[in-house]
């Protein structure tokens, strides 16, 4: 069974430099996870399903416009969970309103915690790393549009690839 993600992808420049300060903070999963803002954790579907998956997400992406996002500071989720993230600090309402849309159109659960708009970028890596990303990344912030996101599949080797992306607005 296949398991995919649905995810706003962080445009370039940006995408690939949080990916690169990643890495260098001793996450291993910078190289198998693209810099972006979850709306569906990872969710195993039958490989049948996939087209009628990509049907919903075809009604869902038609539910919002176009949304401006702003990325600002760092946050964290320790001690629950030892996440350290970059804040979307613009965009957070149309974000909370898609990824329900998206669930709604997939007919899945909702989150096991409140849904919390992010990009991590560092995960299950020792206090000191996750203390470096916290500091180091605290003035970061960039400004993009989003107008689509992204159908994501785990391959083993590679990673989280993008499948195909879902334009925002109506036709």
């Amino acid at each position: 069974m296949p398991t995919i993600g649905v995810a706003i992808p962080v445009p370039e420049p940006y995408g690939s430099m949080l990916r690169e300060r990643r890495r260098g903070f001793g996450d291993p999963m910078a190289d198998t996870v693209p810099s972006h803002v979850t709306l569906i954790a990872p969710t195993d579907v039958h490989v049948t399903a996939l087209s009628s998956v990509c049907e919903a997400l075809e009604r869902a992406s038609v539910s919002l416009p176009p949304f401006p996002m702003r990325l600002r500071g760092t946050g964290t989720f320790r001690p629950i969970s030892p996440v350290v993230f970059v804040a979307v600090s613009q965009g957070i309402s149309y974000t909370e309103m898609l990824a329900r849309s998206v669930r709604r159109a997939l007919d899945t659960e909702d989150p096991e915690f409140p849904f919390h708009p992010h990009v991590t970028v560092a995960h299950n890596i020792a206090d000191e790393r996750l203390d470096r990303a916290y500091d180091e990344l605290h003035d970061f912030e960039c400004e993009f549009m989003v107008d689509a996101f992204a159908l994501y599949q785990h391959e083993n080797g590679a990673g989280w690839v993008p499948q195909r992306t879902f334009a925002l607005g109506p036709e």
